[in-house]
């Protein structure tokens, strides 16, 4: 059985990688993380945090500044964001806003002694979970990277799920969770691998309880190819382009997905994943149920 049809729309950004796409207000957003090296100049002396409108292309003030691998959450009226406090992070941090202007924080996860890199949050059986990345920490983390997960009421404070079985995974690299509950009662992930060459596809799995866990016959979700280079969005400069036409490409990674106006909007990064990448946009053709189910025939 085929799988799910994944059209690629090409680049719109350089020297981006983490970044949601979300629904608010009827309108829809990129959350982006612009690290502090981003090519526009970023100005600032320091990373932070952003909603571009996608149909305009206008950027919302920035927030959270120092902070690093935000992630993104909408719901009703307001707008979530989580990222930490460093790469190799000891504290995920949380912020939220009903206006896109002015933003609420506190600590979200504090966990001494360990490395968390990225984040995803959705609301799933029993209040909301927390996928996160982990590089080292007190307990048994196996071969970097691994995920965990939290549980919130109220997407400010969480709790650690007992890490003795509630994880993916730790036979292998397992990176950039974007994790999705759906009516079928199981959590969908799409997450980083590695293969050899080495080549970064994503791949996808999914869970009735965190715990248990089964790939897809039809992985991966998303490897690189030439369409990653088209140009999608008509603003980068010919400098950008030809930086994008030259540029090693090896990886699919940090995928993201919202559902609008009934197709599957898709976000991820593509490059040599070690430092020369771009954020790249595609499209199913239906929603984000039936993408995920997809990969799972029968």
């Amino acid at each position: 059985m085929p799988k799910p049809l994944i059209r690629k729309l090409g680049t719109v950004e350089c020297d981006l990688v983490e970044a949601t796409p979300l629904v608010f207000r009827d309108r829809l957003y990129r959350f982006e993380y612009v690290r502090d090296h981003y090519y526009q100049p970023n100005t600032t002396g320091a990373s932070y945090m952003r909603l571009v409108d996608h149909e305009t292309g206008e950027c919302t003030p920035g927030f959270g500044a120092g902070y690093h691998l935000g992630s993104a959450y909408s719901e009703g009226d307001r707008v979530w964001a989580y990222a930490v406090n460093t790469w190799d992070g000891d504290e995920i941090r949380v912020w939220w806003s009903d206006d896109l202007e002015q933003w609420e924080t506190q600590t979200a996860l504090h966990l001494p002694g360990w490395g968390m890199f990225n984040t995803s949050v959705c609301r799933g059986r029993d209040g909301y979970i927390m996928a996160f990345e982990v590089g080292r920490a007190t307990v048994e983390v196996g071969a970097p990277f691994t995920i965990f997960f939290a549980r919130s009421d109220d997407l400010r404070t969480w709790e650690l799920l007992p890490t003795e079985d509630h994880v993916f995974t730790r036979d292998r690299y397992s990176a950039c969770p974007s994790i999705r509950y759906l009516s079928d009662g199981r959590y969908y992930m799409v997450y980083l691998e590695t293969l050899p060459g080495p080549m970064y596809p994503t791949h996808i799995v999914r869970s009735p309880d965190l715990v248990h866990w089964e790939p897809s016959p039809l992985n991966p979700v998303l490897e690189h190819s030439d369409d990653d280079k088209l140009i999608a969005n008509p603003r980068l400069t010919e400098a950008q382009r030809a930086h994008i036409a030259s540029a090693e490409n090896r990886n699919n990674s940090d995928m993201d997905l919202c559902e609008f106006q009934g197709r599957t909007i898709i976000t991820y990064a593509w490059g040599n994943q070690q430092g020369t990448e771009f954020l790249a946009e595609a499209v199913y053709d239906g929603p984000l149920e039936e993408f995920l189910q997809g990969f799972f025939p029968g």
